[in-house]
């Protein structure tokens, strides 16, 4: 029974530490960045090394929750509010993943491309390109954060539920 607390406890602290993370990079580290009046390859730049950096410990953090969350399940039995957490964690792993692999690169490619360019025609449908790109990867951001907010929910759901 004591372990099964612990577990508990464990198991919603790990889905507090996520969320925390992710509300922290999206709404604090992002909007610094972009105060500190970098150009935008430089802030590309130096938000892909943070995104990296952060990405070790985010990882660590979320196949934690996810292990946590599969051991409350095996001691406490499974119910629907452990199975929708498992849901939506499989969901924040591709999110994660996909903005990592994909949204990170690219956006950095396409500030150094605009760079480049200078003043161009070409410039100017870059930065249209990364533009579109960021309001997709913050689009993305507020669905992580919504996602992980459903995640501690739910941990916290799964002992009274």
């Amino acid at each position: 029974m004591m372990l099964d607390a612990i577990v508990h406890t464990v198991h919603v602290i790990l889905a507090g530490i996520w969320l925390g993370g992710v509300v922290f990079t999206t709404a604090v580290v992002s909007p610094a960045l972009k105060s500190i009046g970098w150009d935008e390859a430089e802030r590309a730049t130096v938000r892909s090394v943070i995104g990296r950096q952060y990405a070790k410990v985010g990882t660590a953090n979320l196949v934690l929750l996810l292990v946590f969350a599969l051991l409350e399940g095996a001691l406490s039995g499974f119910n629907p509010a452990l199975y929708s957490e498992y849901a939506l964690l499989v969901v924040l792993f591709g999110l994660v993943a996909s903005h990592g692999a994909y949204f990170g690169r690219r956006l950095v490619e396409l500030a150094e491309a605009r760079k480049e360019a200078g003043a161009s025609e070409k410039a100017q449908v870059l930065a249209l390109r990364r533009r579109r790109l960021q309001r997709l990867s913050f689009g993305l951001s507020m669905l992580n954060i919504l996602i992980s907010a459903a995640v501690l929910i739910l941990a916290v759901y799964v002992r009274s539920g």
